[in-house]
């Protein structure tokens, strides 16, 4: 246990048995807490919101905050950001050389789209050498539809001349039956993280879970709150081991002018903001996708074109 996960029993009002229950709901450090609103942290550690606001008090004032930057050690940090190719030159080149890590990369479209084989791919495609336009770097996936295929796998990893059966045991898949075991173990991520370099971590799908335990309007606060805290967890992996984040969103139904496609993603403005880049898929004519970047901090809109066929992707 690290220092400041010690030093959170110091905290007025937290004994040992709230120190665990934080523990257990992921506050281990003091800038977690401190972020943290009284009421959620009442309701978890089951004390009063006054206990609570002392608490987050008492953190805010031991966290470090951190202080400003100038743009050139920020640029200095960006350097070390990675690219991972999706074997696709048209999608490489949509997102100015492939999926960045310290990012969310979301992608979302109708069934069938080609989401599920993208992550498939980048599964092998970031065991490559850096050279080759991978991150020499293990996978972990949150498979909440029971999607991931290792047939699929070897395929694609054969495609690329590719060891089968080592890239298979590179690849760390858990199954979430839950919203509360997905939120799980994108905790226990950090745990295989610390054995093993893993670069790339992909939950298929994100909303899927929340989508079908959270129905009506009176618990889409719930909601939202919740999947705001997977997604910070997720970029906070992403930061913490330099990985890229992927992850596959649904669509519901509602007519979109803009677009002129009956498509909207699932989650609404949590996901939208916190996803770094967002990606919709739609079908086109002979086994062809058509992938366009909806949203990026840097990138321009625009779309690709990609086909997916027993190699992969390929464009």
């Amino acid at each position: 246990m690290s220092e400041e996960e010690n030093g959170i029993e110091k905290l007025p009002g937290v004994g040992p048995a709230t120190a665990d229950k934080l523990r257990e709901a992921g506050y281990t450090t003091m800038m977690s807490i401190a972020v943290e609103s009284p009421k959620n942290l009442a309701d978890i550690c089951e004390i009063g919101e006054a206990v609570a606001t002392k608490v987050i008090a008492a953190a805010k004032k031991a966290a470090d905050i951190g202080g400003f930057e100038t743009g050139d050690i920020v640029m200095e940090r960006r350097e070390k950001v990675g690219k991972l190719t999706t074997c696709s030159k048209a999608l490489n080149s949509l997102m100015g050389g492939g999926f960045e890590s310290q990012a969310i990369t979301e992608m979302y479209g109708e069934f069938g789209s080609g989401k599920t084989q993208i992550a498939h791919q980048c599964s092998v495609s970031v065991q490559m050498k850096e050279k080759d336009g991978g991150l020499n770097g293990d996978v972990i996936i949150i498979d909440t539809e029971n999607t991931f295929r290792p047939e699929r796998i070897v395929q694609m990893a054969e495609a690329l001349e590719m060891d089968s059966k080592e890239v298979l045991s590179r690849i760390h898949v858990a199954r979430a039956f839950n919203s509360h075991h997905q939120m799980l173990l994108a905790e226990k991520a950090r745990e295989i993280a610390e054995e093993y370099d893993v670069r790339l971590l992909i939950v298929d799908s994100l909303t899927s879970h929340f989508r079908a335990e959270y129905v009506g309007r009176g618990t889409l606060a719930d909601r939202q709150q919740k999947l705001n805290k997977h997604m910070h967890e997720l970029l906070r992996f992403g930061d913490l081991h330099n990985s890229v984040i992927l992850v596959t969103n649904q669509v519901s139904a509602k007519p979109d002018a803009f677009f002129g496609d009956p498509t909207r993603p699932i989650g609404g403005h949590i996901v939208g903001h916190t996803a770094t880049f967002r990606l919709y898929l739609r079908k086109s004519k002979g086994g062809k996708r058509i992938v366009r970047l909806i949203d990026s901090p840097n990138l321009p809109e625009a779309e690709a074109v990609i086909t997916v066929d027993e190699k992969g992707i390929r464009d």
